[in-house]
């Protein structure tokens, strides 16, 4: 009789531990190899719940629910104590995203992957995430199918991400509105223009790239349209790319002239006109924007046109005693120098203010914000050319997440340690770095080591970095994404 008890104890104990919810925590937390990804068996033991679920099994349905959350709390759970307690990846929906259970699904191998966190494309290429029935802006819905008119994808993938224990952030493109923007009669005079007379739509040939003036107040009223639209939404962030001018190729990648500058456009040019402090200075930028270079004679000109004023004087200048005594060429190199300084000061100020005030928009709705960048899109070229992006990232507000786009290409990760080595070393000390790295998990891709050796790489040099992400979901499934973007 006491063996059966004794027996019978063991078997209830047995009983009582695999029913607790520590035994559940435990199956479930086992359930997630390195990298908190899920295992093979656990992710078809969803899909299947899901799929029957969809032919209206209500008893497969609960259980699908169930283990979405249980899930969530298992990857929660994981990315605590992992060496990247936030790994996010990059997604774009689709207008046959509408088709039932396909964000599901989408959202689902994101978990599996072992992300807590999603940057969904929410603006690009000339269309907003938004359901053609409540859209409010001048760009197109990404959805326009016939009986779509109410579908809301944007606040589908919020809800359904929080669901699953995500974060979800609303991704979009900053000065670039794209070309069917660029089209519109009414919105010429908003493009930033070069000193050539071009847009950025005849100086990128790919159709899909039309920024700016970030100086004019119809973009801010656009984009600020835009904005509001979306954080109703309630993102959990917002990232804003595109934080920059144009990148040429070959020598065009670099400025060395001020017509090369895109502060072209009325708003920037009067900006820029307005920045000078007296009648000379006016002048000279005057004579400078509209020739593209000031001469002695120039400097002569403006010196008889104005003879109760002393040097010209602008934003920021503080010339020498006694300038208007020296030799007229030295007063012109130094003036050269200057003023070509101011004018890309100007043009890259124009970058700031733009993001600052988008960042402003986001933090009246509490929702945090991030600029996705170029860790070299401010370098200077040469002793007086610049990087023709302009994108002075360094002169972010410092309240924003940092998002360097770490995509270099040197077969190993060095390349890429560097590039976000040059962004800590610039940044202040109280900015959030989230390094963005491009690659697939266990291969090589595009001559990029995987996205594991790189991770380790950046953990090596960077351990006080806590957060990563990868770019793109759309890579690491291809013909998954080939499914969801043609309907198949």
């Amino acid at each position: 009789m006491k063996v059966q008890l004794r027996l019978l104890n063991s078997f209830l104990a047995l009983i009582i531990y695999f029913i607790s919810p520590n035994s559940l925590i435990a199956s479930a937390d086992a359930a997630r190899g390195d990298y908190c990804q899920l295992e093979e068996k656990a992710i078809a033991q969803k899909a299947q719940l899901l799929e029957a679920s969809l032919k209206g099994n209500t008893n497969a349905q609960k259980e699908y629910q169930v283990l979405v959350r249980e899930d969530g709390e298992s990857l929660r759970r994981c990315r605590q104590s992992s060496v990247y307690p936030t790994q996010a990846i990059w997604l774009r929906l689709y207008p046959c995203d509408v088709r039932p259970a396909s964000i599901d699904r989408t959202l689902d191998r994101i978990v599996n992957k072992g992300y807590n966190r999603v940057y969904v494309e929410a603006f690009a290429d000339s269309q907003v995430l938004l359901p053609p029935a409540d859209n409010p802006t001048v760009w197109d819905s990404v959805v326009r199918s016939e009986g779509h008119e109410k579908t809301d994808l944007l606040a589908q993938v919020i809800q359904k991400g929080h669901e699953r224990g995500l974060k979800v952030y609303a991704w979009v493109f900053t000065l670039n509105f794209g070309y069917v923007y660029s089209r519109k009669p009414e919105k010429q005079s908003v493009l930033a223009r070069n000193g050539k007379g071009e847009n950025s739509t005849s100086f990128v040939h790919d159709q899909s790239q039309a920024f700016i003036d970030p100086y004019h107040p119809q973009a801010k009223a656009d984009y600020a349209q835009l904005l509001n639209a979306i954080l109703k939404r309630r993102p959990d962030g917002i990232l804003f790319d595109y934080v920059r001018y144009p990148r040429g190729t070959g020598s065009q990648s670099a400025v060395g002239n001020v017509k090369d500058l895109w502060i072209y456009g009325e708003a920037s040019r009067q900006r820029f006109l307005n920045r000078a402090v007296n009648q000379k200075g006016r002048d000279l930028l005057t004579r400078y924007l509209n020739q593209g270079y000031i001469t002695a004679k120039d400097v002569s000109e403006v010196d008889k046109l104005y003879p109760k004023e002393g040097s010209p004087l602008w934003q920021g200048r503080t010339p020498p005693p006694n300038e208007q005594k020296e030799p007229l060429n030295s007063r012109l190199n130094r003036l050269k120098t200057e003023i070509w300084f101011l004018a890309v000061a100007h043009a890259a100020q124009g970058v700031v203010d733009f993001v600052t005030f988008a960042a402003s928009t986001a933090q009246k709705y509490g929702i945090p914000s991030g600029a996705v960048f170029f860790p070299d899109g401010n370098q200077l070229v040469g002793e007086r050319g610049f990087d023709s992006r302009l994108q002075a990232w360094d002169q972010f507000p410092a309240s924003m997440e940092w998002h360097p786009m770490a995509y270099g290409v040197c077969r190993d990760s060095r390349c890429i340690v560097a590039q976000v080595k040059r962004v800590m070393e610039m940044s202040p000390r109280q900015v959030k770095i989230i390094p963005a790295i491009a690659g697939l998990w266990s291969q090589s891709y595009d001559n990029r080591p995987n996205l594991e050796s790189q991770m380790e790489a950046i953990r090596s040099s960077f351990p006080q970095l806590r957060a990563i992400s990868h770019f793109a979901f759309s890579w690491q499934d291809p013909e998954f994404d080939k499914e969801r973007r043609f309907c198949q």
